[in-house]
């Protein structure tokens, strides 16, 4: 009779993870569709991508759109832009974040749950409202269509939400061992460096990752902080190749495959410390 219970437990296990990864593959089916006709159009001529009705795989591979964007375009000039924004607004979001969730873990600071609300508070305002104080702020101040603008107002959006995300990660960090480092002679900076952030790495990787990929694919700040076809993110020269002729679907594509290598390569490279900080944080709640 168990036998039979445990017989039937197995096939109903079975069914329900054969239908999990159903399900699953078609989601990455239906993400993928819109990736690969992208890739390959992208490889296809001008006369091919017009041409009705369109065919999948191109007949003859093409690179003269990559050729045309990576040389003929100022898309490298966008990337550059992209590159550098990001990286900087990553660099300082973490580290004002990292500073204030560890103090706030770990000092008892009078109304620490109200402070924390207050934070939390700060990331409900929606991003259209504040476009006009923000701009006329930067008019004044000077600092408008410039690259700095855009790292202030990125690192100070994500700032909050990083806070709230890291310091979960620094309560989950045995208070025992930092005790002893500090009874061996370790200042609490010097233990929050060489004890709490690499006890940390996937909640502070995760972060940092989620903070690159808003920062990589955001168009409204761009858009409306900077006009300085110079001073252009990816996100807002993409729209180059849309014109009151047409859109230049070839180069446009092209512009999206190469602007979507940098995530692709950030999450290949740091899989495994992301989805370890993705469950470790679930596990949180």
């Amino acid at each position: 009779m168990a036998k039979g219970y445990s017989t039937m437990g197995k096939e109903k296990f079975s069914i329900s993870t054969i239908v999990t990864y159903i399900v699953l593959l078609l989601f990455i089916f239906v993400m993928i569709i819109p990736i690969f006709w992208g890739l390959m159009t992208s490889l296809k001529g001008t006369g091919e991508i017009n041409r009705f009705p369109p065919t999948i795989i191109p007949s003859v591979l093409d690179t003269t759109n990559y050729y045309k964007v990576l040389f003929l375009s100022n898309f490298t000039t966008y990337f550059k832009n992209s590159v550098l924004v990001t990286v900087l607004c990553v660099f300082v979001s973490t580290v004002i974040a990292g500073h204030a969730a560890y103090a706030i873990s770990r000092f008892n600071i009078r109304f620490k749950n109200q402070l924390m609300f207050g934070i939390l508070m700060t990331s409900m305002v929606p991003a259209v409202a504040l476009l006009i104080p923000l701009y006329i702020m930067g008019v004044k101040t000077g600092i408008y269509n410039t690259r700095f603008m855009l790292v202030l107002v990125y690192t100070s959006w994500r700032t909050p939400m990083l806070t709230w995300i890291l310091k979960g990660f620094f309560d989950s960090v045995p208070l025992a061992i930092e005790e002893a480092a500090m009874i061996d002679g370790c200042s609490r900076l010097r233990t929050f460096y060489t004890i709490v952030i690499p006890m940390s790495q996937p909640g502070i990787v995760s972060s940092a990752l989620l903070t690159a990929v808003y920062v990589w694919n955001d168009f409204l700040v761009s858009f409306s902080f900077v006009t300085n076809e110079k001073l252009r993110t990816v996100s807002v020269g993409l729209y180059s190749y849309i014109t009151q002729y047409g859109v230049q679907w070839g180069e446009l594509l092209s512009a999206v495959m190469i602007t979507i290598i940098p995530i692709i390569i950030l999450f290949v490279l740091l899989q495994k410390k992301f989805v370890d900080g993705m469950a470790a944080g679930a596990v949180k709640g």
